[in-house]
């Protein structure tokens, strides 16, 4: 169904019961995620009090633009639904965005004569992708809402939404943030961490930004869905068949992945988790029990050497999914609350989330 069609449905839909939808109570319902997890939906999603603190709601659009989580939704569905692996891509969209100088929808910019922004950073040239997606949903909400809802804001609902899509936790969004006027490539290329990052440098990548080590472990649970280029993992399968370092229960793993990347010149894809590829589940922390983290990052998680908090924390999520769903959501809410460092004043809701108006 297209976009307009959906939105006109819902419109429909809210003409008629507009009256009780301000007074409409909170949904407590529960579904079963794909791990058997329990967990709330729609406004009865995970909270958290914790994080960097900014000033944003769940109900900043009922006013002026009811639909606009409705939109997004049915957006996310769509891409989802032609292209698993988009749920991955939309999350990670918003990972990047926060991680430099907050949620501001920064990395959605593009480059222009006389402005460069974070699209050709190291970490995201080549490799970040949804933003078509992005562009639709903005497209669809201008049409409604104009200049109502930021683009910050689409990526965090989008975000929830891919997660939701995969058979993942959901969780009240919080909203209100506005749209940067600027970007910072430097940013971009020294905030957000490394595939090769050990356990020590992805701690203080969080820290740097007002994280904590558990929301560490629980975010990187996102790789429980998505792809990686071999340029990414060529460290973990270097080598294998060359000295003892790897150990007999991961050899054949990652052998499979020498394989897979042999004479691709570093461009294959290897799912992040070969198991559940795309669904959102815990097999990530289980993989990682295994030795068969895709990443040198994942991998180094649930290493004595990364130090035991980080292992047994790998070790509660590899052993209860309800855990994991809760303590995700929870730091999705916290990572989310990231603000830029002069605050949200000087920023602006964009008319078309690649130029400032």
């Amino acid at each position: 169904m297209e976009l307009a069609t959906v939105a006109l449905a819902f419109l429909l839909a809210a003409l008629a019961a507009a009256a009780a939808a301000a007074a409409t109570p909170v949904n407590k319902s529960c579904v079963t995620g794909s791990a058997g997890a329990s967990v709330s939906i729609g406004y009865g999603g995970a909270g958290a009090s914790a994080g960097v603190g900014v000033s944003l709601g769940g109900d900043a659009y009922r006013p002026d633009c009811p639909l606009a989580e409705e939109i997004v939704r049915a957006a996310v569905e769509n891409a989802v639904a032609a292209d698993p692996r988009m749920a991955a891509s939309l999350l990670r969209l918003h990972f990047h965005d926060c991680f430099v100088n907050g949620c501001d929808g920064s990395v959605l910019l593009d480059d222009t004569p006389f402005f460069i922004g974070e699209k050709t950073a190291g970490p995201n040239a080549n490799s970040l992708r949804g933003f078509e997606v992005i562009d639709a949903i903005k497209t669809q909400l201008e049409q409604l809402c104009p200049q109502t809802v930021s683009c910050a804001d689409v990526l965090a609902i989008a975000a929830r939404d891919s997660v939701v899509a995969s058979g993942g936790p959901s969780w009240q969004v919080e909203l209100g943030r506005k749209d940067s006027r600027t970007a910072s490539l430097q940013a971009a290329n020294s905030n957000l961490p490394a595939p090769t990052s050990g356990v020590a440098t992805l701690v203080q990548k969080f820290t740097d930004v007002g994280l904590s080590a558990k929301d560490m472990v629980a975010l990187s649970g996102a790789h429980t869905i998505g792809k990686a280029r071999c340029t990414t993992f060529s460290a973990r399968i270097a080598s294998v068949g060359v000295s003892a370092g790897s150990a007999a229960k991961d050899m054949g793993f990652l052998q499979s992945l020498q394989q897979l990347c042999a004479g691709s010149a570093g461009s294959a894809l290897a799912h992040l988790d070969l198991a559940t590829p795309a669904i959102f589940d815990n097999q990530y922390y289980i993989n990682l029990l295994s030795g068969e983290g895709l990443l040198p990052s994942d991998q180094a998680l649930a290493s004595p050497a990364g130090g035991e908090d980080i292992a047994a924390l790998v070790a509660d999520y590899a052993f209860d999914a309800a855990l994991f769903f809760d303590d995700f959501a929870a730091s999705m809410l916290r990572m989310g609350r990231l603000a830029p460092s002069g605050g949200r004043a000087a920023g602006e809701v964009r008319r078309n989330c690649r130029v400032v108006n």
